[in-house]
């Protein structure tokens, strides 16, 4: 049986390795398996629900089990062995449109998802890269404006330098609905000079002062 509220089940929870070191996210479903398993070495961040199981018949003491916002595991998944300096995130548009902030890299207006395109800074037909680091978010007007022209031929400046995330940046342009506490500890592996540090520092510094109040 699983205690919690209905939105709690579909916040998705941040798992590690046992040295911290953030993985992936799971649902409710395999972090319950992994408690079950005795995989979670240990948990931290604010508790999401409580799972009840069988009563002792020596006791009468029903079992239970917290699911925490973070959980740190002793195995690692399939695949997962890998270095994270080496580490190429796979590039898709929600992904990076989450990289700029919804804002065109091009007139620096935010738009709705459905008005993003991605726009390769060296056009495909000049030999540019389908990689982070020569796309950017634009909207569909300058996206339109530009055409399979570079920058400089469109007389178009970019706002901001595209780069590649690290790995636990990408775990966090992955996730969907983030807790603070799990935004504060994916913060603390980013580089202190990346655009994203600087914006989840900003947000959580907002949030704090709020909060305060």
């Amino acid at each position: 049986m699983l205690l919690g509220m209905a939105s709690d089940l579909n916040q998705l929870v941040l798992r590690t390795d046992v040295a911290g070191m953030p993985l992936e996210w799971i649902d409710y479903r395999e972090a319950i398996r992994l408690y079950h398993s005795r995989q979670v070495a240990y948990s931290s961040g604010s508790r999401l629900y409580t799972t009840f199981g069988g009563y002792a018949a020596a006791t009468g003491i029903r079992s239970s089990i917290e699911v925490n916002s973070i959980i740190s595991t002793r195995n690692r998944s399939k695949g997962s062995s890998f270095s994270r300096d080496k580490y190429m995130p796979p590039l898709n548009n929600r992904t990076l449109f989450k990289r700029d902030a919804g804002i065109c890299l091009y007139c620096g207006i935010n738009f709705e998802v459905n008005f993003l395109t991605r726009d390769h800074i060296t056009p495909l037909s000049k030999g540019g890269l389908d990689v982070w680091t020569n796309v950017a978010t634009a909207c569909r007007r300058c996206n339109n404006h530009k055409g399979g022209r570079t920058p400089e031929e469109a007389t178009m400046q970019l706002i901001a330098v595209p780069f590649t995330p690290t790995y636990a940046e990408y775990i966090y342009l992955k996730g969907r609905h983030i807790l603070a506490d799990q935004m504060q500890f994916l913060l603390a592996h980013m580089p202190r000079t990346s655009p994203l540090h600087t914006r989840i520092k900003s947000y959580l510094d907002r949030s704090n002062a709020n909060e305060s109040v």
